[in-house]
């Protein structure tokens, strides 16, 4: 039985798996190194697991590790061999689940309760348990009870200098979980009229409850956590204001809230709409109006989710154009799976020239073939235009998701930024510039995945436990 159960697996990796790519595999760490999952726990380590897989899938079956990936294909993204982790660890755990050796997901559980804040939100948007078959709401009381149990065995100290979190979303909302359990007394300032930034922005309910999310964040304010929001800092209060008030270090988790405008004529037209308040729209309950043919602009996680949302909103047609190829999507793959598997189609190496419009409302686009050159500074290779390429499509409504970027006015020009506009950090401590002054999540990275932003918070909360144990005073 062991021996068949064996060359299943086998013939299930190797679908994902080329033999050539792993039997040459460089052994170079870098899927490791680009782990966020492996930097929070420590003693996980994605190289080392794929070299079991290779050699002996069935050894890692019952093994906790195989619960641990968090889909955010940093790994895959960074290998030599572009290699695709997240699927051959799921084609093991769906495995797993068919013979119902499932034991060792407990295990996994309890360490992702105990090093990964958020567990039920990262549950659902990061490690995904029913792509393997798994009861998503079985997992999630799991989890509560692992934490509730967890809880009760530790009271810390109160400390007594205060924090500053400006932003609800994952990082800022790590920052806080992490530094109040340690005893700090932490205030979270929200520019939105409800916690969560990006969380409640931007991911649809589908994929996150709303009622997930409240759950969490109940949780985070039982902790003694105190939020403000609809204060938006650099308007209502200044840094100065709130170093006033007696903070002793400052997290900056703002996100990446300003959409880029696209460059071309007609996004003034009614039916031209930015992918960030279309997702908001929708995820505060608005009516929004749908069109029956839409075409969303842009290849990221946010243009899958805006393409998925106008979808289930009633659109008849959702496009998604691209102005690279698949494979230079920065989309996860599974979330461009999932919208084809909904019936979204794609159009790859075509970008927009025109938005076109009648009496002021969108009719449709004038667009462009392109075809890929040299790499550009991001590494993807550049997309020019194909000469004489011109054609015309019918659309009525246009949804731009071609990047997002922070809008960081509120700091003063003394603090560094980067080329990109987001804030520089020390990437180990995540110190700015100014001392005392932390950051991380998207206005550091950019857009980037929840558990990457949840580890940004958590080197940070680590590190202003330090300078606040140090007495280092804030400087501005």
């Amino acid at each position: 039985m062991a021996s068949s159960a064996a060359t299943v697996s086998k013939s299930v990796l190797q679908k994902i798996l080329d033999a050539d790519k792993v039997k040459y595999c460089f052994e170079c760490g870098i899927c490791t190194a680009s782990c966020s999952m492996a930097e929070m726990l420590g003693d996980y380590n994605p190289r080392a697991l794929l070299e079991q897989v290779f050699l002996n899938p069935e050894s890692i079956l019952d093994s906790d590790e195989l619960w641990l990936c968090g889909w955010c294909y940093r790994c895959q993204k960074r290998c030599p061999q572009g290699l695709k982790l997240p699927e051959v660890f799921l084609s093991l755990r769906s495995i797993a689940v068919e013979r119902g050796q499932v034991k060792s997901l407990d295990k996994a559980l309890e360490k992702i309760v105990k090093n990964v804040p958020l567990p039920l939100v990262t549950t659902l948007v990061c490690f995904h348990p029913e792509r393997a078959g798994l009861k998503t709401e079985k997992v999630l009381k799991q989890i509560e009870q692992i934490r509730e149990d967890m809880l009760k065995t530790r009271k810390p100290p109160k400390m007594g200098q205060k924090v500053c979190v400006i932003g609800s979303g994952p990082a800022g909302l790590t920052v806080a979980y992490e530094l109040s359990r340690k005893g700090y007394p932490v205030t979270i300032f929200e520019s939105l009229p409800e916690v969560g930034g990006m969380l409640r922005k931007c991911i649809p309910e589908y994929r996150l409850p709303r009622k997930v999310l409240s759950e969490e964040l109940k949780f985070i304010e039982e902790l003694g956590v105190e939020v403000k929001t609809n204060i938006e800092v650099g308007k209502d209060l200044s840094l100065e204001d709130l170093k006033k008030e007696g903070f002793e270090a400052f997290f900056i988790g703002s996100g990446a809230h300003k959409s880029q405008r696209l460059k071309v004529e007609g996004c003034e037209l009614e039916g031209v709409v930015d992918a960030l308040d279309f997702l908001w729209s929708a995820n505060c309950g608005k009516k929004t109006n749908v069109g029956k043919n839409v075409v969303v602009i842009g290849g990221g996680n946010v243009a899958m989710d805006a393409a998925r949302t106008a979808k289930c909103g009633g659109a008849e047609l959702v496009t998604v154009m691209y102005r690279r190829s698949r494979d230079e999507m920065p989309a996860n793959p599974w979330e461009v799976k999932e919208a084809e598997e909904e019936g979204i189609k794609f159009e790859f190496l075509v970008s927009p020239k025109k938005i076109q419009g009648e009496k002021g409302k969108v009719t449709g686009l004038e667009c462009l073939r392109m075809r890929l050159d040299e790499p550009d500074e991001s590494g993807r290779r550049k997309a020019v235009p194909v000469d004489g390429s011109d054609f015309k499509r019918d659309t009525d409504m246009v949804v731009l998701a071609i990047g997002e970027s922070p809008n960081l006015t509120f700091l003063p020009k003394h603090f560094e930024l980067n080329g990109d506009g987001t804030v520089w950090v020390n990437p180990v401590t995540m110190e700015t510039s100014v001392p005392g002054f932390y950051a991380g999540g998207d206005a550091v990275t950019g857009p980037a995945s929840v558990i990457e932003a949840i580890r940004d918070g958590k080197r940070a909360a680590e590190s202003i436990d330090v300078h606040l144990r140090s007495g280092r005073r804030v400087r501005m």
